[in-house]
């Protein structure tokens, strides 16, 4: 990340400026969780939205990465990093989609095939039990504090069903169940494995049970 006003560059999972007048000065950019959705779902619920035209006056194509013209899809379609990487962890191939969580110092991985392929995965990392919710169509949906319930994907998305029987929903904050209770959203990054490693060389690997 650049910022235009100290002409620093910002590491994008620490929140640290690396290169710059603040670089080395300590500061750190709060972390935010982020909605993962689908442009129907999020206009249904937000019909007030703005969005950034992508006619950007920049002969660059700003398309779904997996279209063929869009920015990177070459370097997303290829096995190989864009540069060396010094350091390989080669528990999962370098390139694997990851979704990242760091609490408390500690740090988990959980491979993209994994998550849309059990949809609910309910773990902890960093001593904070917490829910890592996907979907088929739209990817990650987001982590959530948990609190030790465990939650299951209902048969009326985006319905979430605990283990009383309890119904939630997901909204912008996190999960909300029918009685009033909710449980927040936790930060987390989806990139590839090799960037995720580098920075928490000691993070665990999910493993699919």
């Amino acid at each position: 990340m650049y910022d235009r006003t100290t002409k620093s560059l910002w590491h994008s999972l620490t929140g640290e400026p690396v290169v710059g007048s603040l670089a080395h000065s300590g500061i750190e950019l709060e972390r935010y969780p982020v909605t993962v959705t689908s442009w129907g779902e999020w206009i249904d619920q937000h019909p007030e939205s703005t969005v950034v035209d992508i006619e950007t006056g920049y002969n660059r194509r700003y398309l779904d990465p997996s279209e063929i013209g869009s920015a990177y899809f070459e370097y997303r379609a290829s096995p190989e990093a864009m540069f060396p990487t010094f350091k390989i962890d080669d528990r999962l191939p370098e390139k694997s989609n990851v979704v990242g969580i760091a609490v408390d110092g500690q740090a988990l991985a959980l491979p993209l095939e994994i998550v849309l392929r059990e949809l609910a995965i309910n773990t902890s990392v960093g001593g904070q039990a917490v829910t890592i919710l996907g979907h088929q169509s739209t990817g990650v949906l987001g982590v959530f504090e948990s609190d030790g319930t465990v939650f299951t994907v209902g048969d009326d998305f985006p319905e979430i069903v605990d283990d009383t029987g309890e119904q939630w929903v997901i909204d912008d904050d996190g999960l909300r169940a029918s009685d009033g209770r909710s449980l927040s959203r936790v930060p987390m990054h989806e990139l590839f494995w090799f960037a995720w490693a580098a920075f928490f060389p000691g993070t665990q690997v999910y493993q699919a049970g």
